[in-house]
């Protein structure tokens, strides 16, 4: 029901909503895909198979653009 809500609002506005299963998105390194509780410890993202490092904050956000399927500039 509050996804048809949201839906009807971004319509209203003009916009488009693109629903995303937001689970693990902070622990999958958005370089090599891979998906470990591990990679995550508080606010720092460190990937325990290629070593990317990050915010894990900034980490959720790129891999819920990834799976929307928005294109990102590089932010690493």
């Amino acid at each position: 029901m509050f996804l048809g809500i949201l839906a009807q609002k971004a319509e209203s506005a003009a916009r488009v909503l693109i629903p995303v299963d937001p689970r693990n998105t902070s622990r999958t390194c958005p370089e090599c895909g891979h998906v470990d509780g591990e990679n995550r410890d508080g606010e720092k993202f460190q990937c325990t198979a290629c070593d990317h490092r990050d915010h894990a904050d900034r980490v959720g956000a790129w891999n819920v653009a990834l799976r929307a399927g928005l294109v990102l500039p590089d932010v690493a």
